[in-house]
């Protein structure tokens, strides 16, 4: 049912619109606005009420949503995984607060965009302003000034003044481009690369020891930092923020990926301390679970299924390093990191 439909009578009153007429003042003519359409809405209370009940019903769904994500919030175990189709296996808590927050948010836009396209006025508006360009005495107030400003300058007779004020300005930014090197250095390659190479010891961060894989006991937490590296040298901190590692000691069995089992050495693992969200050093390791917790933004990895993230902010795994022992039987690293370490950069391929 359309406007068209309802007789004259039952319409609502039109405003009435003035439409200008081209004149030598006025060139162009306002054309004014077009005749205004109803809505089904504004004719007939049936359909108003249809929409009304429509928005209620989207904040409804709205406030339902919030519930559940609050339920969502207290009742799934954060370490509980679904299969979704087509994308495969999710955290199901992550998957439960993500749907109901999005649903009550997009059902408070859509209950207030419906409410305005149906209910609210759709009328519109001439607002009538001032003119914005001066009066012609101005302009030719303004014209003269300026004219008079330039003859007294000299600007077109001293042209040796004129051509060096013109080199000062286009030189004079440069002195702010030569300030952007205080920025630092480009990185180059220094954030894919840390101190671990092949044959490099596994040493001790508390006892400054090489290990042996008897040193590390099965659901231990040891942190290590590569041979040479000392605490007195002056790019200790840069280099540690790379090299720190985690050695957890895991049953073989307990091992889910064969990717990490093939890495590790009789079950000892050892994955990069750097959390992967904004780089916090992890410290926390829960013994029966194998899940470390970074304790800034509480991003959670499972240390025996490849250190993926089943909890938290943080974007990708931990990097591991593939370790074994050397002839005298202390733990060595056989290579460097196969990606760069910590938090995503732009430019990380």
């Amino acid at each position: 049912m359309s406007s068209q439909d309802i007789p004259e009578e039952k319409l609502p009153a039109e405003q009435g619109a003035h439409v200008a007429v081209a004149d030598e003042k006025h060139p162009f003519a306002d054309p004014g606005l077009p005749p205004h359409e109803h809505r089904i809405q504004d004719v007939d209370e049936r359909a108003a009420k249809r929409s009304e009940r429509t928005v209620a019903l989207l904040f409804t769904v709205s406030m339902l949503a919030t519930v559940g994500f609050i339920a969502s919030y207290v009742a799934i175990p954060h370490d509980k995984s679904i299969f979704v189709f087509p994308i495969g296996h999710l955290n199901a808590l992550n998957f439960a607060l993500g749907l109901t927050l999005g649903a009550a948010l997009f059902s408070i836009g859509a209950g207030a965009v419906h409410w305005a396209r149906t209910l609210m006025s759709d009328v519109e508006v001439a607002d009538e302003r001032h003119p914005i360009a001066a009066d012609p005495d101005v302009k030719a107030k303004v014209m003269a000034d300026f004219k008079q400003g330039a003859k007294e300058s000299a600007l077109g007779r001293r042209k040796l003044i004129r051509n060096t004020m013109f080199g000062a300005l286009a030189l004079f930014p440069l002195s702010g481009v030569v300030l952007l090197r205080d920025l630092g250095p480009l990185p180059g390659t220094k954030l894919r690369h840390t101190l671990w190479s092949k044959g490099k010891l596994l040493v001790n961060m508390n006892t400054n020891e090489p290990l042996r894989p008897e040193d590390v006991a099965v659901g231990s937490l040891t942190f290590a930092k590569p041979e040479g590296l000392e605490e007195h040298d002056h790019d200790f901190q840069n280099e540690i923020a790379k090299a720190a590692l985690m050695i957890i000691r895991l049953q073989p069995d307990d091992i889910k990926d064969k990717h990490e089992l093939d890495w590790s050495y009789q079950g000892i693992v050892a994955y990069s301390k750097i959390c992967t969200h904004v780089g916090c050093p992890i410290s926390l390791y829960e013994q029966q679970t194998h899940h470390a917790l970074c304790p800034c933004h509480q991003s959670t990895f499972d240390l025996s299924d490849g250190a993926k993230v089943i909890f938290g902010p943080a974007g990708h795994p931990l990097p591991q390093l593939r370790i074994g022992v050397n002839d005298e039987g202390y733990l060595e690293a056989l290579g460097d990191f196969t990606e760069p370490v910590g938090p995503a950069f732009w430019e990380r391929g």
